[in-house]
């Protein structure tokens, strides 16, 4: 299973030359395992074991690229932007692997790539720049403002509803007045703004909901909308017959089902199953539905991310649980 990461964990991934040689290595070495792929050349003298990198989710590896650019440039590095500014803040960038690394212009030149960078000519106000462990780039608002322009609506709803989550979820507490204050927030910022894929950004914006718990619930509430559900409810509370209490991640009120996003990570990644083995969790997800249907009367529906890769196979997948959109 795919590791996360932060700044401090990808500053530690990347080595100099000259660190390379300090820890015993010589240059020939470097040279036999650059040719073998065991090492790999991230950006002029910054250098990154093949092994670690590919345990990284594709959020993790552009951070290193991103971490390298900084590096490798004069003090105080550059502004970065759009989607290497979302893998600083920990945004997810659903389905989406940059093939090259962004940051702003300040100055009047044009856009332009070199080197792997691209930089882009845009409008960017002091207020707007912040760092992140000493790494400039835009704030986290603009960033979700800049991704909802310009990335997949996938990967913008993706980033919105997790940057709007740290601001009004606490645990399984939705603090609705904070949502509000987050949503008028960035509606404001966006009213202002004339840029191309404004339109679209502010029906995203408009969109985001801090209850989506995974990047695959996001989605699954973009594909679900597309396909003619509006009245969903989210991170549903329910009572157990012992008095336990769970959430569903979706509900359907007026079909009587609980919808549950499948992410494989409930079941293969460490950090989130804790000390339970996979045979544990399968089993305490079985106790728990079932103590639900008991008490609810409420079926279940389930899906994974392949059945949201389109709006066909979701809906297949739901109609086989006898899941149909209004009307």
């Amino acid at each position: 299973m795919p590791i996360s990461i932060d700044v401090s964990q990808a500053q530690a991934l990347l080595s100099t030359r000259a660190d390379l040689l300090a820890r015993g290595g010589t240059e020939r070495g470097i040279r036999a395992d650059l040719t073998a792929g065991s090492l790999i050349r991230i950006r002029r003298d910054q250098y990154a074991m093949s092994g670690p990198l590919d345990r990284l989710w594709p959020e993790g590896r552009h951070l290193v690229e991103v971490v390298a650019v900084h590096r490798s440039s004069a003090t105080p590095g550059p502004v970065f932007w759009g989607p290497s500014a979302a893998v600083l803040h920990g945004l997810p960038l659903y389905r989406t692997t940059p093939k090259r690394v962004h940051t702003a212009i300040l100055g009047t030149r044009r856009t332009r790539t070199r080197a792997g960078v691209t930089q882009h000519d845009v409008e960017l106000p002091e207020e707007d720049i912040v760092e992140v462990g000493g790494i400039r780039c835009t704030s986290v608002d603009r960033t979700v403002l800049d991704l909802a322009c310009t990335a997949s609506p996938e990967a913008a709803v993706a980033a919105a509803d997790a940057a709007l989550r740290r601001e009004c979820v606490r645990g399984h507490h939705h603090d609705r007045e904070q949502a509000q204050q987050w949503h008028a927030r960035m509606a404001e910022r966006a009213q202002r703004s004339r840029r191309h894929g404004i339109r679209r950004a502010r029906s995203l914006i408009a969109f985001a909901d801090g209850r989506a718990e995974l990047p695959g619930e996001s989605v699954s509430r973009l594909v679900l909308h597309r396909l003619g559900f509006r009245e969903v409810q989210l991170q549903v509370p329910i009572r157990g017959s012992a008095g336990n209490r769970y959430w569903a991640d979706f509900g359907f009120p007026g079909a009587r089902v609980f919808g549950e996003f499948d992410g494989q990570g409930k079941y293969l990644d460490e950090a989130l199953r804790g000390k339970l083995t996979v045979e544990q969790v399968v089993l305490q997800e079985k106790r728990r539905e079932d103590d639900v249907r008991g008490v609810t009367g409420w079926r279940f529906a389930r899906w994974e991310d392949r059945h949201i890769r389109t709006i066909d196979r979701l809906g297949r997948q739901l109609a086989a649980f006898g899941l149909l959109p209004p009307g």
